[in-house]
């Protein structure tokens, strides 16, 4: 029955109606509250995904260092992150999908948080100065198609799990200092289209990786230490177009294969160990090729003559391998060759081929030196290109003369040539002065040739601003040109065994950056110039086999990078001096002038008998000019002191805090010669200021820009002030004028303003991208710092001491000349002090170069700046810094350099001076072999002299002018062999 009643119940109308309505009102119900439950749901989700982001970028900033306080400012809770400078989001859910902080002048490392950014699609920090290591998370954003780290000082390997992130396509590491094997990983990014790796440290195999990476576009990967050799199947690589492993140690051969890539445009193997012959049918699979660079290699045989047929090359350069016969002789097809370069090698034939190159109206470079050419050179290379720069023909067989016997006056019309090269050939006529008028011309050589008649006024008078000019063994006759004020950059004059007569122009005074100067085996006569006392920079100077006479210049004494002094077989008289340079017997060679006297015992000269009523004069003189000093100090002093109780501030400072400074600067007028502080004119930041390059007055200078909400900046200040204006060193920041003002917003404002230092600091060379400095300039730089530090010590008039000696604080000038700056922790020692005194004023100097015994209080010392000196020395020849990772746990970089005294110094130093090759261009292997032992002698020297400066034991570390003589004799044996020998090579 009770299933019957039911069946009754279903089929009645109403019932079945008022079911239906209330399954229609469940449907609605359940679709809205699943509408509403998967809002909520993504809802949720976008805000817990925005709160990972914005936690993320927090954590990234904190590993950051904005020395302008301006990039990073606008990360903040302030602003939704979406806003802040460099980061973009996605339009659907507000994620973070590019994060470009490129060029920003950023430090810092990158913090491993950013792996929580997974909707990352690109990633820039190119441009800054990133150090640390790529953190492994960057492995986590598997959505990342962009990767630019390129441009910083990253360290340690490429992350094996950056395989994971799948649509890579661009990968962009250049300039660091990555180190390692490339991960095997790499090879199963299928997506993978450009891969730049140059200028790390990066070793191992390359081609065994990336040759299946089958969509490669583009990879570069020059000046690593890459090995194993170029497969066949590179063939597979059909989308490649440029190929460059320049400056790494591939070997083998160049297989056929890689010419049948239809696409490849660049292809690029210098400076390997590749060997073998070139393919015979180059020319023909490749077409498109523009780019062909192979020099420093070992490849064999015949260039190919199939080679004519890559008529759109703009660059081939063959040279320093071993290919022998003849040129191909037809290069009338190519119109874009911009760079022909066959230099030495073992090609013969005529060189009239020239003839064919008048077509190539883009050609900027011919290097064909070091060959064996023979023939006359033909008339039509006056007609080659307009843009020629550098011409190189040096070493050959060719003879004859220019066309109508002259060095055509044309090639002065080449307003883009920089180099011109024809030393070692059998040229003869005239220098046409018009070669002054190449505009671009930095290079002129053309020693040992048969070139006669006089140099005119008009070389050196025109447009062009040498560097080096090189005219020795010549028959050059006449007055040498006087007026030299217009090449203030020549850097190197040689003129030796020539017949030049006249007096030394004066004018060579004017060449402030001069640095060589050789003009020996001529008739000069009369005195040296006294102008010659403004050459600083001067370090070899050869006057021997001429006429002059008079006295040795006393100021020669002066020049502390001058090691190398020829007057021979002159007529000079009078007093030898025997200090800097004439203390050292194989540095000052006057034998052959019969009227000299005194000098060092070595010399051999007589001893000097001068009247005794000179002396006193000369006595007394200096006590005169002493008072009159004093006498003027006094009164100076006076003024100031009631000028200083009239002006309770002074907002310009000059002459009354900086003696010789005169110039009065406001805000106004730094802040528009410095555009506006703008970031692109910031050179560095430091403890207490920021400094930016400026135009003051039509110079550049240097602008040194308080943080006053620092605390202890204002003390900076004022003891930089203090210090600056008591002394004046040529090693030693020069400074032009202060500022003590108010912004335009009524705040306090102070500025120091400097000379221009071109070449910037220490750090930048010894640490950054392109470092590149060689064993005899780091030793230079280390002789100038000793220099200030010694006269800080001791010439002062109250001994200073430094307190904050650093690679950063040491400028360098445009003859690389070193000048220590920054004396805002400076302090006068006004009283004997002792090294362990203990103080309550703190000293902060720089963590790793301050001394132990400031941690503890001490006061400041003398032996504490020598503690700094001797970790910059260290620094100098290992290229670590105190502070490296390596250093922990009580190892420092003392006790490293220690540990590799007197036998495995070659073991910690810097790789970089591996590379600095003093042997080039000796032949001899004895010569060899003696330059190698001096030049390990001389590292062990530097080592020997820092680990000495830096003992933790202040009595026991070694006098500045103790440090100073030690490497001024490590240098002197290390450049004085060079030396002898090409002198002796000069016939000198």
């Amino acid at each position: 029955m009770k299933t019957i009643h039911i069946q009754t119940q279903i089929q009645s109308p109403r019932f079945i109606s008022s079911l239906c309505t209330n399954l229609a009102f469940l449907v609605i119900f359940s679709f809205v509250l699943q509408n509403i439950v998967g809002t909520l749901a993504l809802r949720s989700t976008d805000y817990l995904g925005n709160e990972i982001d914005h936690t993320a970028l927090l954590a990234i900033k904190s590993k950051l260092l904005d020395p302008s306080n301006r990039v990073l400012s606008s990360w903040n809770d302030s602003n939704h992150h979406c806003s802040w400078e460099g980061v973009t989001c996605g339009h659907k859910h507000n994620r973070v999908t590019v994060l470009d902080l490129s060029s920003r002048g950023l430090a810092g490392t990158i913090s491993p948080f950013i792996g929580n950014l997974s909707f990352l699609k690109i990633i820039s920090f190119s441009n800054n100065s990133l150090y640390g290591e790529i953190p492994n998370q960057l492995g986590h954003i598997f959505r990342l198609h962009e990767l630019w780290l390129d441009n910083n000082t990253l360290v340690g390997e490429i992350p094996h799990n950056i395989s994971n992130c799948v649509n890579l396509n661009i990968i962009y590491l250049n300039n660091n200092r990555l180190e390692g094997k490339l991960p095997q990983e790499l090879r199963i990014l299928p997506n993978l289209k450009y891969l730049y790796v140059t200028r790390n440290n990066l070793r191992g195999p390359l081609f065994d990786i990336i040759q299946n990476l089958t969509s490669l576009v583009i990879i570069n990967a020059d000046e690593n230490s890459f090995t194993g050799t170029i497969p066949n199947s590179i063939v597979k690589m059909q989308n490649l177009t440029e190929l460059v492993v320049g400056l790494n140690e591939l070997s083998g051969t160049l297989p056929a294969s890689l010419f049948n890539i239809s696409y490849l445009q660049v292809v690029e193997f210098a400076d390997n160990q590749l060997q073998g012959e070139l393919p015979t049918d180059i020319g023909f699979p490749i077409p498109r090729i523009e780019w062909l660079n192979l020099w420093g290699n070992n490849f064999s045989g015949s260039i190919p003559i199939t080679i004519q047929n890559l008529t759109t090359l703009r660059l081939l350069d063959l040279h320093n391998n071993s290919f022998t016969g003849t040129v191909p002789y037809d290069f009338g097809n190519f119109q874009s060759l911009n760079v022909l370069a066959f230099a030495r090698n073992y090609l013969a034939g005529d060189i009239n081929f020239i003839t064919t190159l008048v077509n190539c109206s883009q050609l900027s470079t011919l290097n064909l030196g070091y060959n064996h050419f023979s023939g006359i050179l033909p008339k039509s290379v006056v007609n080659l290109s307009t843009f020629l720069k550098h011409i190189l023909i040096q070493e050959t067989l060719i003879s004859g003369k220019f066309p109508q016997g002259r060095i055509p006056s044309s090639l002065g019309n080449l307003s883009h040539l920089s180099k011109l090269t024809l030393d070692d050939n059998i040229l003869d006529g005239s220098i046409p002065p018009h070669l002054g008028n190449c505009q671009s011309l930095l290079y002129l050589n053309l020693s040992d040739n048969e070139l006669n008649g006089t140099l005119g006024n008009k070389l050196f008078e025109g447009s062009a601003t040498f560097l080096g000019v090189d005219l020795p063994d010549n028959h050059l006759e006449g007055f040498f040109p006087l007026d030299m004020s217009k090449q203030s950059n020549l850097e190197t004059l040689i003129m030796s065994n020539n017949k030049f007569s006249g007096v030394i122009p004066s004018g060579l005074g004017d060449c402030s950056d001069l640095q060589n100067l050789f003009m020996d085996g001529n008739s000069f006569h009369g005195n040296i110039p006294s102008s010659f006392a403004s050459l600083a920079s001067l370090q070899l100077i050869d006057f021997s086999r001429n006429n002059l006479s008079g006295p040795i210049p006393s100021f020669f004494s002066k020049v502390h990078r001058l090691y190398y002094l020829n007057l021979s077989y002159n007529n000079f008289g009078g007093r030898v001096p025997t200090d800097s340079v004439f203390a050292n017997a194989s540095a000052i060679f006057v034998n052959g002038n019969s009227r000299l006297c005194g000098g060092i015992k070595q010399l051999q000269l007589p001893k000097c008998t001068e009247n005794r009523n000179k002396e006193r004069i000369k006595l007394i003189f200096p006590i005169i000019s002493a008072l009159a000093g004093v006498v003027a100090m006094a009164v100076g002093g006076l003024g100031l002191y009631l000028a200083c109780i009239k002006k309770k501030k002074i907002p310009l400072l000059s002459g009354s805090m900086l003696g010789n400074a005169t110039m009065k600067v406001s805000y106004d007028m730094l802040f528009k010669a410095t555009s506006a502080f703008s970031i692109e004119n910031l050179l560095g930041t430091g403890s207490f200021g920021s400094v930016f390059k400026g135009i003051l007055d039509g110079k550049t200078v240097a602008v040194k820009v308080l943080h006053l909400q620092h605390h202890g900046a204002s003390k900076s200040f004022m003891a930089e002030c203090n210090a600056l204006r008591n002394i004046r060193h040529r090693n030693l920041i020069g400074i032009i004028t202060a500022c003590s003002s108010i912004d335009f917003q009524r705040n306090d404002f102070r500025a120091l303003v400097y000379k221009y230092m071109p070449n910037g600091s220490l750090d930048k060379w010894l640490h950054g991208v392109d470092r590149n400095m060689s064993l005899a300039q780091r030793v230079d730089v280390a002789i100038d710092v000793a220099h200030a530090i010694s006269y800080l010590h001791y010439e002062c008039e109250t001994p200073i001491v430094h307190c904050d000696l650093k690679p950063s604080n040491i400028l360098l000038d445009n003859g690389m000349v070193a000048h220590v700056g920054d004396f805002g922790l400076a302090r006068f020692l006004t009283q004997p002090q002792h090294p362990n005194q203990s103080s309550t004023i703190g000293i902060k100097g720089t963590i790793g170069y301050a001394a132990p015994e400031y941690g503890l209080g001490s006061e400041p010392s003398t032996e504490g700046d020598v503690y700094s000196y001797g970790i910059l020395l260290l620094e100098l020849i290992t290229g670590k810094r105190p502070t490296d990772s390596m250093f922990k746990e009580g190892y420092s970089l003392h006790l490293h350099a220690e540990a590799a005294l007197p036998d495995q110094v070659l073991q910690i130093v810097d790789p970089l001076l591996e590379e600095d090759n003093l042997t080039e261009e000796a032949e001899d292997p004895r010569e060899i072999q003696d330059e190698f032992q001096r030049r390990v002698e001389c590292i062990a020297s530097v080592i020997s002299v820092g680990v000495s400066c830096s003992n933790h034991l202040p009595q026991e570390r070694i006098k500045i002018v103790d440090a100073t003589s030690r490497l001024q004799s490590a240098r002197d044996k290390l450049l004085n062999a060079r030396n002898r020998r090409n002198l002796r090579a000069r016939g000198a």
